[in-house]
């Protein structure tokens, strides 16, 4: 499964979060009451491909603590944590209380998106530094080493079963004979009760409407690359508009992925959105690999290399040398003729497959595709050039 590293500033936060079972994150207010800012964006990505059974953990001054998984309530595993919080207007807290799923005092009116989950099997009171963590399987954390100026970080099914390996053999004995000293106790149930009757009562489906037509322009784009990522994401998790028609189906989903050597982060290469499926939808062989890159306007030549850098990085790092395992789509509100003219000429790509025999094979599996908002269904609609 996927996990999802969230970052806490005390140990207050962990026990509020693990008793409620559930977690929010808080976001900046609204621009001119009328906006979105791309982080916001971007946090709705996060939400976005959230699936049940997803393992959570937690981050709190250099320790991690876990574990648990996201937990389908009434059908999701995410909501709205009020009516209309989707929408980019400034509530008061007034307002809004007696209809949130999470209340943590006034500032639940910054918390537009929560989750829910449950421990699996239990949430350890024992934290491991995050250098322990690293030094435990050092080649299978890649995410992880990128964990900053973010709230929470997604990751993929390998890093999370090296999450899943530490934590589980630190806590060995714990699991075998829980008590009151070595796991954090909870009143999920409970509360997960009380949050299945406000489900019933209003409207908390976490859905792109209204949130993309805040965001559109009147020639049919987006005003962000973040808003474009969140869509597609979106659309990709949930089967909405055609978008599985033209980018396929995919087990593994995220975005802003690090695709540079290591160096500071704030300089680091990232691929918009990244993805992978399993063999037969069988988990942990990976068939192919997903990448994304978004433009929000229009597509120029240069875009096309930026992207073939993500697909070398990708056949290293990931792909084990193989371009085949690759999927690459560049995706814009318009492309400039030349772009259609080069793309054969810069994404092919010549390598030998196999050894006894070696096989002389050429790859150029990448696609131009081209969005529009959608604003009677409030959605993207995707057409490959």
């Amino acid at each position: 499964m996927a996990g999802y590293l969230f970052g806490l500033d005390s140990e207050e936060s962990l026990v509020r979060c693990i008793e409620n079972g559930a977690y929010a994150t808080k976001l900046p207010m609204p621009r001119n009451n009328n906006t979105w800012s791309a982080p916001v964006e971007g946090t709705f990505s996060d939400y976005a491909s959230m699936k049940e059974g997803d393992n959570v953990f937690f981050f709190i001054d250099r320790k991690i603590y876990g574990v648990g998984k996201l937990k389908n309530i009434d059908g999701d595993c995410k909501y709205l944590n009020y009516p209309s919080s989707n929408l980019p207007v400034n509530y008061e807290y007034e307002e809004v209380q007696n209809n949130l799923l999470l209340n943590t005092g006034p500032n639940s009116i910054n918390c537009r998106f929560v989750c829910f989950f449950e421990p699996s099997p239990y949430f350890f009171q024992l934290g491991i530094d995050m250098d322990e963590v690293l030094g435990s399987s050092p080649n299978k954390f890649k995410i992880l080493r990128a964990f900053w100026k973010l709230s929470f970080i997604k990751f993929g099914d390998e890093e999370n079963q090296a999450f899943l390996d530490i934590l589980l053999r630190r806590n060995e004995s714990v699991i075998s004979n829980p008590n009151n000293e070595t796991i954090f106790n909870s009143f999920i149930e409970e509360r997960h009760f009380l949050v299945q009757r406000k489900l019933q009562e209003n409207e908390y489906g976490f859905s792109l409407a209204p949130f993309l037509s805040t965001i559109n322009l009147e020639n049919g784009s987006l005003r962000h690359e973040m808003a474009v990522e969140a869509a597609l994401i979106y659309q990709l998790s949930n089967n909405t508009g055609n978008a599985r028609e033209v980018f396929g189906n995919w087990d593994y989903l995220t975005h802003q992925v690090i695709a540079s050597p290591f160096k500071p982060i704030d300089y680091m290469d990232k691929m918009d959105v990244f993805g992978y499926r399993f063999v037969g939808g069988q988990r942990p062989i990976i068939s192919k690999y997903l990448i994304v890159e978004i433009k929000k306007g229009n597509i120029s030549r240069q875009d096309i290399l930026q992207l073939m850098k993500y697909v070398d990085w990708v056949k290293n790092e990931y792909a084990f040398g193989e371009y085949d395992m690759i999927e690459a789509f560049l995706l814009g509100h318009s492309f400039s003729p030349e772009v259609s003219l080069s793309l054969e000429e810069l994404s092919e790509r010549n390598f030998i497959k196999g050894f006894r025999p070696a096989v002389p094979s050429t790859w150029n599996n990448v696609r131009l595709v081209e969005y529009r908002f959608d604003q009677e269904n409030d959605y993207l609609s995707f057409n490959l050039v």
